[in-house]
């Protein structure tokens, strides 16, 4: 069985699609492309498809991760083409391995976010940041399951700052107008509970009175391991790429070498 690590893109008004919603149209494209999927027992099969860590309905994302299982090889590039040409525009296949490590899901524990907040003078985003890092704690509430939950957004923020209109990296329909525009880079560890983009919103609301007139454009630009030294998130494919151009070791020649027996010079 091979087994491929796909990255996959949410952009422009396909943001709004549903997890459930991206399932289905993979699943449709898993067929349009005959891949030899391999399947579950059971009364009920299903295609072997692992999704890992899925943005949130309403967010834009460059880097979403899932594995499939073959029953057949395939080359990852080649597959790669045949199921973005299958996919809506706007959710694109752009990068396919073979998966050489285990524990993808275990290398995804922090997101570079980009939030775009249209209305906003990018002077008081910047105050806003500031006074968000300064401070020990920020807790918001969020309604859940079990009714309204609060915890520290703060915490979890690795790094906040508000950038230039012209170093944003987003995409689709999230593109630069004639208002005042603020734009904000950060970068969350993957915690529980969840720290998410409209949870730091909440905060910079709570700590600086910022409170966008619309709302703001999600866009998760990176996620995988963080590097606690640079606070950088790396590739999470990169392990299984340098896997793959690995010189094989000759386990058998050395193993032969050290049992031959030693030569026996002259008497």
């Amino acid at each position: 069985m091979q087994r491929i690590r796909l990255r996959y893109t949410k952009r422009g008004r396909l943001r709004f699609t549903s997890h459930r919603d991206f399932q289905r149209a993979f699943e449709r494209a898993l067929r349009r492309a005959e891949v030899p999927m391999a399947y579950s027992a059971g009364f009920t099969p299903h295609p072997k498809v692992s999704y890992a860590n899925a943005a949130p309905t309403g967010t834009g994302s460059e880097a979403e991760y899932l594995e499939i299982a073959l029953t057949e090889p395939r080359d990852p590039d080649k597959l790669r083409e045949l199921l973005d040409e299958s996919m809506p525009t706007g959710l694109d296949i752009v990068d396919a391995v073979v998966s050489h490590t285990s524990g993808l899901a275990d290398r995804l524990t922090a997101s570079i976010w980009e939030l775009r907040l249209n209305g906003v003078e990018p002077a008081d985003a910047q105050r806003a940041a500031e006074a968000f890092r300064a401070a020990e704690s920020v807790e918001v509430q969020r309604r859940t399951k079990n009714g309204m939950r609060t915890f520290d957004a703060r915490e979890a923020v690795v790094s906040l700052e508000a950038l230039a209109s012209d170093e944003a990296l987003s995409h689709g329909t999230d593109r630069p107008t004639d208002q005042p525009c603020a734009i904000l880079r950060l970068v969350v560890r993957h915690v529980t509970p969840a720290v998410r983009p409209d949870d730091v919103l909440s905060g910079l609301r709570a700590v600086a009175d910022l409170a966008p007139p619309v709302p703001a454009a999600v866009t998760r630009l990176a996620q995988g391991l963080l590097d606690d030294e640079t606070g950088t998130v790396t590739d999470p494919l990169a392990p299984d790429r340098e896997a793959a151009t690995a010189p094989p070791q000759n386990h058998g020649s050395a193993a032969a070498t050290a049992k031959a027996p030693a030569t026996e010079g002259p008497v």
